[in-house]
């Protein structure tokens, strides 16, 4: 008999049969509750650490209790290896549970938050870009619950500890299972309705959580897509379309929209994440809760959403009610419900990070059972392995230093009920997010001081912009940028003597400015002006003419002339933003 059909028997949850070693900071399965050692010590020599059986398929779940979007394969298994490759793994981990008895070394005792903290590793992670791990010996179990679906190479194709990690986290607005047909368009295939991209920095000290509006004009590139059947598809761009339509519209899987945010920011995505509305009902109810402020009554007939001034706790059928109010609240746009949603996935990150959750192996099992069915994620993550490992890479950020901010956007002239990029500040966050900025007064980060070095080495004597001599090339910037450029410069900014010299003969990585010692004054004024970093100036050793022009070639991180090259090192004062430790109520 294995674990779940033996506690069902005793009548106990499955979930309470993990219990915590204090010798070695995990979670162990017991059988016996009153045996005082895991059932892998108290059966002597014979004893075999037990495990959930070996399924030939997966259980069906019942309908509508499964994310369904566009493209989806249900039950298919991504990066986790062959079968005898888990057989093995299981074997081994198997034969570590259960030494010989006075073999195994004492590990240190930790206190009971840190132990729980080790166990659950990626619990941060869970809901907003991942699922943790509930326990070894669950491996087979939930990985039969993953549904994944294709990158087709709109990703990185992973992650590691020594770089930065993107993940979009895509909400759909289909009409998945029962009880939600009140909620969405009703013949919606799932567009990709609430967007964030969860960029945690390179060092692991803090995160920013960037809202995307689903009204937002932007262009959708071309997205080589693998169809249901397993045939390509290239789907054509689309310019000038709403974001929301990047997902489900024409075909197109989540592999475009990571696409999208990518052409949108600059921002290469590491993964995805897919949630329809079931999912948000049972993760809520999985963690027992989460708690929302309001600042009034609110009776919205469209969401459905009753409540009255004050703190509540919501779950299930209110909590997707409240993540879906937004005429009753802040100015009635879907940028007023992208305010509250961010409030609650912070109040939600807090209840994940209490003891409350931490230590209780029921929720934290329940957690697992509902993120594993209720998620969609790419194929290079559908695996609870590598959902775990992500998980831990995340579960360090403090609340406090997790900034939720949204795209800056302004009223669409043309279409009151759509946005367009706020192009005085949208690149300066975007900026900050592919520099690794911290949006958060995270203390004596090294990229912030050396910034700061780069522009003190800039300040000193300017030329006046008259006598600057630039030529510019196109070293890898988008098509037309040299002529961009040259525009801008001679009508914004009175640089006369400059001229387009069409591509380079090498493209560079990065913008560069070559000039000569004598010509330091002109570099300063033009690096002013354009935002340059002091590592974009590249000097020579011999002074040049009095005539030679100094040599601007515009790599990929430029898009368009007046857009800062270099990150500034806080965010803008006038964006939206909160911060993950802070309780705000909905106004």
């Amino acid at each position: 008999m294995d674990a779940q059909g033996r506690g069902r028997d005793e009548g106990i949850d499955p979930a309470d049969q993990w219990v915590l070693n204090p010798d070695t900071g995990d979670y162990e399965l017991r059988l016996t509750p009153s045996s005082g050692r895991s059932s892998a010590a108290a059966g002597g020599s014979d004893a075999r650490t037990p495990g959930p059986r070996r399924r030939s398929k997966p259980e069906a779940a019942p309908e509508g209790d499964r994310a369904s979007v566009p493209g989806q394969r249900s039950g298919r298994r991504g990066s986790g290896g062959g079968r005898g490759d888990r057989d093995e793994t299981r074997r081994q981990g198997s034969r570590a549970a259960a030494p010989a008895a006075g073999r195994r070394k004492a590990k240190p005792k930790k206190s009971g938050k840190k132990k729980a903290l080790v166990w659950t590793g990626g619990v941060l992670a869970f809901l907003m870009v991942g699922v943790g791990t509930a326990g070894y010996l669950l491996y087979e179990h939930f990985n039969g619950n993953i549904t994944s679906v294709s990158t087709d190479g709109a990703g990185t194709g992973g992650f590691s500890k020594d770089r930065a990690i993107n993940v979009l986290v895509i909400g759909t607005d289909k009409r998945t299972g029962k009880g939600n047909e009140g909620y969405g368009d009703a013949g919606s295939v799932g567009h990709a309705d609430t967007n964030i991209l969860f960029h945690v920095s390179k060092d692991r000290t803090n995160a920013t959580a960037l809202s995307i509006p689903r009204d937002l004009i932007t262009d959708i590139p071309d997205c080589p897509t693998t169809m249901e059947d397993g045939t390509e598809k290239d789907i054509p761009a689309t310019a000038g379309g709403r974001f929301n339509t990047s997902l489900g519209q024409s075909d197109r899987t989540p592999s475009c929209t990571m696409r999208t945010v990518t052409e949108l920011t600059g921002l290469k995505v590491d993964h995805f994440m897919v949630a329809d509305f079931n999912a948000v009902k049972s993760l809520t109810s999985a963690v027992g809760g989460v708690d929302v402020c309001l600042a009034k009554d609110i009776d919205d007939k469209d969401s459905h959403l009753k409540l009255s001034r004050g703190e509540h706790t919501i779950e299930g059928e209110q909590a997707l009610a409240f993540l879906r109010t937004r005429h009753s609240v802040g100015f009635g746009s879907d940028l007023s419900r992208i305010e509250i949603q961010q409030q609650f996935l912070g109040s939600l990150m807090r209840k994940l990070k209490s003891n409350d959750t931490l230590t209780s192996p029921t929720k934290m099992f329940s957690l697992a059972e509902a993120a594993t069915k209720a998620l969609t994620v790419d194929d290079k993550i559908a695996d609870i392995n590598q959902l775990r490992k992500l998980g831990m890479e995340l579960a360090s950020v403090d609340p406090k230093n997790i900034t939720f901010t949204t795209v800056p956007v302004l009223d669409n002239p043309d279409d009151k009920a759509t946005v367009i990029l706020d192009k005085s500040k949208a690149p300066q966050v975007f900026s900050m997010m592919r520099d690794d900025v911290s949006f958060t007064a995270v203390e004596k980060q090294e990229k912030a001081k050396a910034k700061a070095e780069e522009a003190a080495k800039l300040k000193g004597e300017m030329a006046d912009p008259a006598d600057v001599r630039v030529d510019v090339y196109n070293g890898g910037a988008p098509a037309g940028s040299a002529q961009n450029a040259l525009d801008w410069l001679q009508n914004e900014k009175d640089v006369l003597k400059s001229t387009n010299q069409a591509n380079a003969d090498e493209d560079v990585k990065k913008t560069q400015l070559v000039y000569a010692p004598n010509q330091a004054d002109q570099a300063r004024r033009l690096a002013d002006m354009m935002g340059l970093s002091a590592s974009a100036l590249k000097p020579t050793t011999t002074d040049a003419g009095e005539m030679d022009p100094m040599e601007l070639t515009l790599g990929p991180d430029f898009t368009e002339a007046g857009s800062p090259l270099s990150a500034p090192s806080k965010a803008p004062e006038d964006i939206q933003r909160v911060e993950a430790d802070k309780a705000v109520c909905a106004k």
